[in-house]
């Protein structure tokens, strides 16, 4: 979330707020020239407004992929499988690469690891929260955004433990409330940009 289209999961909310707001050329105004009244060069049309609703599905989409992807990661961690790294290289930001290292060291079951990675996940979190903020304070209060990462957090690493465990059915459901929540949480992000800039995007 916080830091570079690679592909639709590695997109950010600020590539989609460069998307959103940028802005069509200026005007030109007409000179003189002695007596002679130079034509002025025709106006830029003004840039297209984009649709509400079409960018919150994009927001949407963005952060749907990334949790997917991170579910397919802990599987394939977790499992063992080839794809492990590959599917990790899919998603590869420093948010992401220290996800892996915390399943990794708790797949270890190395205690002192694990809270190394911990913190360091958390206080990226924190980091990419306070990002954000600062970018929209209006509509992004720093608490607020802090709060919603962190619960992401705290459920990633429930479904992960969950699977460590074998608890299977419950890691389903783990999913399933980390997916409701990271469409919540994408939902503010689109409401905030869209309030910060109104004029660019259709009534």
């Amino acid at each position: 979330m916080a830091t570079t289209v690679r592909s639709r999961t590695s997109e950010t909310p600020a590539g989609l707020v460069a998307a959103a707001c940028s802005s069509g050329g200026g005007s030109h105004k007409q000179t003189q020239s002695g007596a002679e009244n130079r034509q002025a060069p025709p106006t830029a049309a003004p840039a297209a407004k984009t649709d509400p609703v079409a960018f919150g599905q994009d927001m949407r989409k963005l952060w749907e992929e990334h949790v997917t992807w991170t579910r397919l990661y802990i599987v394939s961690a977790t499992s063992g499988l080839p794809d492990a790294q590959p599917t990790l290289d899919r998603l590869l930001r420093t948010h992401i690469s220290q996800a892996g290292d915390l399943v990794k060291a708790a797949k270890a079951n190395d205690q002192a690891a694990v809270a190394k990675a911990k913190d360091a996940w958390y206080a990226n979190a924190d980091d990419i929260a306070t990002f954000l903020s600062q970018a929209n304070p209006s509509n992004w209060p720093v608490d607020e955004v802090k709060a919603m990462m962190h619960t992401h957090l705290d459920q990633t690493i429930g479904e992960a433990t969950d699977r460590l465990k074998g608890n299977h059915t419950q890691e389903i459901a783990d999913y399933d409330a980390i997916e409701d929540h990271i469409l919540k949480l994408a939902d503010t992000l689109s409401a905030g940009i869209i309030k910060q800039y109104p004029d660019k995007f259709k009534a």
